[in-house]
């Protein structure tokens, strides 16, 4: 009988590389492939780069299995970099790893395993994948420190059925001694920063160097009064809840409650302003395909930090969700996604339009 063939991930890192040796020991057909994501000139560290790729060939041959590299520079750039700066030049705070997770890895990467011929793929993410009569279904890792749910609500059933996670209940501790019992050479390389494509954490630089933006300097407003605080050196370089690096002294901490990319203006409160119990929610995906046509109850984040919080989910018009929380949720954030819950299994979630 033919071994089932699966393709997996492998980003140069500790976790994929586990995932690969896993299923390995477990008798399937493995073999490798990462996507590229920058060319040569571009970047040379980091998650998609060429340190990356070779990297995962090292791993790849210390495994014995066969290694792919899929040149998916200009789809990164149209589905991830282009919505990222997009959505910063218009106020909003995005996470680039929901446009990578939906579009590249469970997108292109998919496609391209099953045209090749493979039954599944695998990927290092911490989270776990449960079938029953219903269908295909998603759950939180059984450690919250690792836990990446948050990143892949825009799973559905098809992905799912053609989706294996080997390390998804793991510790990292677990996964590094594995690794290292194993012999892989990546045992104990760092984990990667947050966002891939921004070495240094200087978002306002990197969305400078890659469009035609220009710092225009406007009010810093009251959120309470309406008046004029002083200046701001440009949108950009804010995110709701901030206090740090504001470049403006007041006496009091004061927190950004609003960015108004329309007037150029970054609204400033106190700490309980920065609180608020309701959102709109746009761009939503339900796991099993199915939405809710009544309020129903869940849990949501709105932040891949954050505690899940009681909430009612209501559909509205145009596809568009209300969620209303028990209790006033900190710094919720247009751009940024909400993630629905029943216990530990993901629902779904969506991309915050407004605080409502």
């Amino acid at each position: 009988m033919d071994k089932i063939k699966v393709l997996v991930a492998m980003s140069g890192g500790v976790d994929s590389s586990a995932a690969a040796a896993l299923l390995i020991e477990q008798g399937y057909a493995v073999s490798g492939a990462t996507m590229q994501i920058w060319n040569e000139d571009e970047i040379s560290r980091g998650i998609g780069s060429n340190e990356a790729v070779t990297d995962a060939k090292k791993v790849a041959a210390q495994l014995g299995i066969e290694h792919f590299t899929f040149d998916f520079s200009a789809e990164f750039k149209e589905n991830v970099i282009a919505p990222f700066i997009s959505d910063y030049l218009s106020g909003r705070t995005p996470n680039p790893c929901i446009f990578c997770n939906k579009s590249m890895k469970f997108g292109l990467f998919l496609e391209r395993a099953l045209e090749m011929g493979f039954d599944y793929i695998a990927t290092g993410h911490y989270a776990t994948i449960f079938e029953d009569e219903n269908g295909y279904h998603l759950s939180r890792s059984a450690f919250d420190s690792k836990d990446q749910t948050y990143v892949l609500y825009n799973m559905n059933q098809h992905i799912l059925s053609h989706l294996l996670l080997p390390v998804g209940n793991m510790e990292k501790s677990e996964i590094r001694a594995y690794a290292e019992k194993a012999g892989i050479e990546v045992a104990n390389k760092p984990d990667s920063q947050e966002i891939c494509f921004i070495e240094d954490d200087d978002y306002a630089r990197y969305i400078k160097e890659n469009s035609d933006y220009e710092d225009k300097i406007g009010d810093f407003i009251d959120h309470k009064s309406g008046s004029i605080l002083g200046r701001h050196k440009g949108i950009i370089h804010y995110t709701i809840g901030q206090r740090k690096g504001l470049g403006i002294a007041l006496g009091e901490p004061r927190f950004v409650t609003e960015i108004d990319a329309e007037n150029n203006r970054v609204v400033l409160g106190s700490n309980e302003d920065t609180f608020c119990s309701s959102l709109i929610a746009e761009k939503v995906n339900f796991i099993s395909g199915k939405s809710p046509l009544t309020p129903t109850r869940f849990t949501a984040k709105t932040r891949y930090s954050a505690k899940p919080s009681d909430c009612t989910v209501t559909p509205l018009e145009s596809g568009l969700f209300s969620v209303k929380f028990d209790s006033p949720v900190r710094a919720i954030t247009p751009g940024q996604s909400v993630v629905f819950y029943n216990e530990n299994e993901v629902i779904g979630g969506g991309i915050i339009l407004k605080r409502d």
